[in-house]
């Protein structure tokens, strides 16, 4: 199934479509990020209340991945994929008309359906290749994805400082009419081996869930993913209120933590075969925990700089790179035949863990407080994804992906 043919939908799809759906799915999430704090005084409500557009998006995307998983093992990758294209398309045009925060919100919950690129690019490669394999391409599919969200923050920053808030999802709505189109032409369907029923694939779950394999990977995911998700959810309010950055400005900081995301990820999609995944892993939250130290020691230390607190940030980025591919690799390759669900249904725990670190780590920040409780929350988030790591490796061996591989 690895014979691709680039715009010929009767073939697997290229890595080129691939890193456009899960890119747009990171984009829509972060592209207005640098303007969120001149929404909330244009809409009349407090950074708060804006903040949800982010941690609620997260945490209805967490519902939406349960249910995309047995969709796409069901009707298959491509139908899914499509139909989540066009509701990101329609809700969309409703973010660029909104005038109150409650048709902005409900319309931002509505774009959650394009999740399905980062959830169904996983799945769509372990249908194509086997789990060392798998955890080496979509180590580049998610260095290619890194490249888009890198540059939206700061592209959202540039458009928002020139035209406004809205400009960004204009944009948004022109890349998603281009990815649709992209997909439409080579995205070739790879559920050949689709499940009975719709319903069939949650009484599949029980198998999942009783997998220490399964919870292992998704513990690492989570935990290694929240501390992405509570810097999301802080990161703004420490250049904007506690820096005072334009969003122009503050868009360029992001470049740090992606920048060291897709490094991280090219090494992993380098090495995966080499070392192994659970190697790369270790290495992996190993580099977190070293990148969320250090800017706890510059705070310390006095420094407060934008470069103190940003700028080791690309070592988390670097441990996230590493680490995921290899978790999510080992998501999907627990039970082959349910990648779909598999994927969907850890994603949907991670998601929901990110969703309330990001709340809660956007709750405790303050003047007074400055930015030293974002990063002991993004170190927990380290330390608990070295013990997932440690509960993994002692989980039971029969119940490996091996086992359904033999």
């Amino acid at each position: 199934m690895t014979d691709t043919r680039f715009l010929d939908r009767r073939s697997p799809p290229h890595i080129v479509t691939l890193v456009a759906i899960a890119g747009l799915s990171a984009l829509t999430m972060n592209i207005f990020l640098p303007s969120l704090p001149s929404m909330a005084k244009d809409l009349g409500v407090s950074y708060g209340t804006i903040q949800i557009l982010i941690s609620g998006y997260i945490a209805v995307t967490a519902l939406i991945q349960i249910v995309i998983g047995p969709l796409s093992d069901r009707f298959g990758r491509r139908p899914t994929v499509i139909g989540s294209l066009v509701i990101l398309l329609l809700a969309t045009l409703v973010c660029m008309v909104a005038t109150d925060i409650y048709t902005l919100l409900a319309a931002r919950m509505l774009q959650t359906a394009v999740v399905t690129g980062i959830v169904l690019s996983r799945a769509i490669v372990r249908d194509m290749v086997p789990m060392e394999e798998a955890a080496s391409m979509i180590g580049y599919v998610t260095m290619g994805m890194t490249i888009v969200p890198m540059i939206g923050p700061t592209i959202g920053g540039v458009l928002g400082d020139a035209f406004g808030w809205r400009a960004n999802f204009v944009a948004l709505f022109i890349l998603a009419a281009l990815v649709l189109a992209l997909v439409a032409a080579d995205l070739g369907e790879t559920n050949h081996n689709r499940s009975a029923s719709f319903s069939a694939q949650f009484k599949a779950w029980p198998g999942l869930l009783a997998s220490p394999q399964f919870w292992g990977y998704t513990a690492v995911v989570t935990f290694t993913s929240g501390a992405f998700f509570a810097f999301l959810g802080g990161a703004p309010f420490v250049g904007a209120t506690l820096m005072e950055m334009s969003p122009s400005t503050l868009g360029l900081q992001f470049i740090f933590i992606a920048a060291g995301y897709m490094v991280g990820n090219y090494l992993s999609g380098r090495y995966a075969r080499r070392f192994g995944t659970f190697a790369m892993m270790l290495a992996g939250t190993i580099m977190l925990i070293a990148g969320t130290l250090l800017p706890i020691l510059f705070l310390l230390a006095g420094a407060s700089s934008a470069l103190a607190f940003f700028g080791p940030q690309v070592i988390v980025g670097f441990g996230n790179g590493l680490t995921l591919p290899s978790a999510n690799a080992g998501v999907v390759s627990v039970k082959p035949h349910l990648a779909g669900s598999a994927s969907g249904l850890s994603g949907a725990i991670a998601m929901g863990g990110g969703a309330a670190t990001s709340v809660y780590a956007s709750a405790i920040l303050s003047v007074e407080t400055g930015a030293l409780p974002l990063l002991l929350v993004m170190l927990a988030c380290g330390v608990l994804a070295i013990a997932a790591l440690l509960f993994l490796h002692y989980a039971d061996k029969s119940d490996s992906w091996r086992d359904d591989e033999r």
